[in-house]
C-alpha cells in the first residue's frame, strides 16, 4: 500500500557511469559500451552496458581483455563530471514525484511515497511514474516499492517492482544473494555455508551469525528480512542553480560544432527542468579553454522558459557577439530555477500565444536590444503621467490582458501587435482601438511620446496659435484648461504640467501639455 502506511520507493540505475556516458551520447546505448580510466597499458574498465556484458565485459578488466572478448566495443574515458550531471538528473526528475528524497549513491535515490496515493494510485502507478521521470532525463532506471528502504533497494535491483509492507521478509527470500553486493568476507561465508538465497540467509541463527561475522553478519541478516536502515533519513534539498555539463575529447575551434555540443547540453537541462516542474530564470555558460583559461557568460532571460530553442537561440548570439578567446574542451550550462505556474483559462476567450512562440520573440528581443531593454511594463508609484518602471515578463502576461481588448481587434491587427508595441500601449489606448467603430465615443490618441510643437499665448496666457510638428500652422478657436498637476515637489525630480483641450482652425481637436520646469509644450494627444 502508498497511502495508510509508511511506503517507500527506491529508484537504481544500473552501470551508473556507462549510463551517464550513455545519457550525454545517446548513440551509445545501441552499442557495446564500456567506461575506462588510467593510462595505457594500464587502462581498466570501470562499468560495462548490458551488451558489453553480454559479451563478457566485465569492471575491472583490463582494456585490452574487454576488447578480445568484444572487438566492436566502444570506449569512453570515465567523466565524474558526467556522472555527477547523471545523478543530480535522477534525483531532479524524482524530486518531480515527491519532494521528499534520500541521496544515498551515485544512481540510487529512495523516495518516500507517503501521500501519493491520493494524487497518482497504488503502487504500481507510482513506480512507473518514477521510470518515466527517470527515463524523461535520459536515465534507464529500477524502481522498487516496499515498506522500508532497505526492501524496495532489493526490490528494485531484483526487478520485484512493488512488494506489500509487511510482506518483506517472504517476498524476498527467492532473491539470489549474488543480486547484492557484499563484502569479500561475507561472499567467502555464504560460499562455505552454501547460502544461495535471501531466505536461506534470514533462516540463519542470528546469534550464530553475530559470533562469526560480527556487525556485518547481522547487517545482512536484517538486510535478507527486509528490516528498516537504523540510520535516519537524510532529506536531500534541491540545489538554488541546476547545471548540465558535458567534457570533450577534442578541441572546438569553430562556432558550429561548439553549438552541437551545447545543443545536447542544453536539452539535457531543460528535461531536468521540466522533470521538477520548473522554469529556467536566468543562464550561466561557462567554457573550459585551451591551456586553462575559461570563458563565462550571465545571461538574463526575459521571461521563465524550460524550451530549449529560445535558449540555445540566446547562447548562439552570445557566442557570435563575444566568442571565446580559444579552444573549448568543456561546456557547463547553468539555469537559476523557478517554479512554474499555472494560467487558468477564460471561456469564451481566445487563446493566447503559446509560451514557445513568446519565448522566441523573449530570446530574439533581447538579442537585438540586450537584456536590460526587454521586460513588461509596470506602473511606478507616482502620479506623474505615463511614470513607469520595467519590470519581469512573466509567462502568463498575455492572460492578464482584458478578454475584450483582444478578442475585438481584427486579426490582422493581432498579426502586426509585437511584444514591445504591447509595452508601449496603455490600456486606455488599447480600449480606444477596440472601440473606434463606435461613432458615439470620443477617443483620445495619445502620441507616445509625445511631440514637441510650438505655443503662441494670447494676454490671458491662454493657447492662440499652434505650430511645429503640425502640418501648418493653426489658430486655436476654442480651449478648455488649464488642468494643473504636479509632484515629487521635495526631490530632485520634482514636475509639473499644465494640460489644455483645444479645438484648432483646421477641424482638429488635440490636448496640449505646457512643462512647466522647462516651459515647453508638447502635442500629448489627438481626438477622434
Amino acid at each position: 500500500m502508498v497511502d495508510g502506511m509508511t511506503a517507500v520507493g527506491c529508484v537504481w540505475v544500473e552501470s551508473f557511469a556507462a549510463a551517464a556516458a550513455a545519457r550525454a551520447e545517446p548513440a551509445l546505448r545501441e552499442h557495446p559500451m564500456a567506461v575506462v580510466t588510467g593510462a595505457p597499458p594500464a587502462t581498466r574498465v570501470v562499468e560495462a552496458n548490458a551488451a558489453a556484458r553480454e559479451q563478457g565485459v566485465r569492471a575491472g578488466m583490463p582494456e585490452a581483455e574487454a576488447i578480445a572478448r568484444c572487438p566492436d566495443v566502444i570506449r569512453r574515458p570515465a567523466s565524474p563530471a558526467c556522472v555527477d550531471a547523471a545523478h543530480r538528473a535522477l534525483l531532479d526528475a524524482c524530486y518531480g514525484v515527491s519532494p521528499r528524497l534520500e541521496d544515498v549513491a551515485a544512481g540510487l535515490v529512495h523516495v518516500d511515497l507517503a501521500g501519493l496515493g491520493r494524487l497518482i494510485g497504488d503502487g504500481v502507478a507510482v513506480a512507473d511514474r518514477l521510470r518515466r521521470a527517470a527515463r524523461t532525463v535520459g536515465l534507464p532506471a529500477r524502481v522498487g516499492v516496499a515498506g522500508t528502504r532497505a526492501a524496495a533497494c532489493i526490490a528494485a535491483r531484483a526487478g520485484l517492482g512493488v512488494v506489500a509492507a509487511g510482506d518483506e521478509a517472504r517476498a524476498l527470500a527467492p532473491v539470489p544473494v549474488t543480486a547484492l553486493e557484499w563484502s569479500e568476507e561475507i561472499v567467502a561465508a555464504f560460499a562455505r555455508w552454501g547460502v544461495a538465497t535471501l531466505g536461506e540467509l534470514a533462516a540463519l541463527p542470528r546469534a550464530g551469525l553475530a559470533a562469526r561475522l560480527g556487525a556485518a553478519g547481522l547487517a545482512a541478516h536484517d538486510l535478507a528480512r527486509g528490516v528498516e536502515h537504523p540510520t535516519p533519513w537524510r532529506s536531500w534539498a534541491p540545489p538554488p542553480f541546476w547545471e548540465e555539463a558535458q567534457e570533450l575529447d577534442w578541441e572546438i575551434h569553430e562556432l558550429a560544432p561548439l553549438m552541437t555540443v551545447l545543443s545536447h547540453v542544453v536539452e539535457r537541462l531543460t528535461a531536468r527542468l521540466c522533470a521538477a516542474h520548473l522554469m529556467a530564470d536566468a543562464l550561466e555558460l561557462r567554457l573550459a579553454l585551451a591551456g586553462g583559461a575559461h570563458h563565462a557568460r550571465s545571461l538574463a532571460l526575459a521571461c521563465p522558459m524550460d524550451a530549449s530553442p529560445p535558449l540555445l537561440t540566446l547562447l548562439e548570439h552570445d557566442l557570435e557577439a563575444r566568442p571565446p578567446a580559444g579552444p573549448v574542451t568543456a561546456v557547463a550550462v547553468q539555469a537559476s530555477a523557478t517554479p512554474r505556474r499555472a494560467v487558468a483559462g477564460t471561456l469564451g476567450r481566445l487563446a493566447p500565444p503559446a509560451e514557445r512562440d513568446l519565448a522566441t520573440v523573449l530570446a530574439r528581443l533581447v538579442t537585438l536590444v540586450g537584456a536590460e531593454a526587454v521586460g513588461a511594463v509596470a506602473l511606478a508609484d507616482s502620479h506623474r503621467p505615463d511614470a513607469f518602471v520595467r519590470a519581469r515578463l512573466e509567462p502568463d502576461v498575455w492572460a492578464r490582458l482584458e478578454p475584450d481588448v483582444w478578442a475585438r481587434l481584427e486579426p490582422d491587427v493581432r498579426a502586426r501587435l509585437e511584444l514591445d508595441v504591447w509595452a508601449r500601449l496603455e490600456p486606455d489606448a488599447v480600449r480606444v482601438t477596440a472601440d473606434v467603430a463606435d461613432d458615439s465615443v470620443l477617443a483620445l490618441r495619445r502620441l507616445r511620446p509625445p511631440r514637441r510643437v510650438s505655443v503662441a499665448v494670447d494676454d490671458e496666457r491662454r493657447p492662440a496659435i499652434v505650430g511645429g510638428a503640425l502640418a501648418r500652422e493653426a489658430r486655436v478657436v476654442g480651449c478648455a484648461g488649464p488642468w494643473r498637476v504636479s509632484g515629487e515637489w521635495w526631490d530632485a525630480r520634482a514636475w509639473g504640467r499644465d494640460e489644455w483641450d483645444v479645438a484648432l482652425s483646421d477641424g482638429s481637436v488635440c490636448r496640449l501639455t505646457r512643462d512647466l520646469r522647462a516651459d515647453a509644450w508638447y502635442l500629448d494627444g489627438v481626438y477622434d
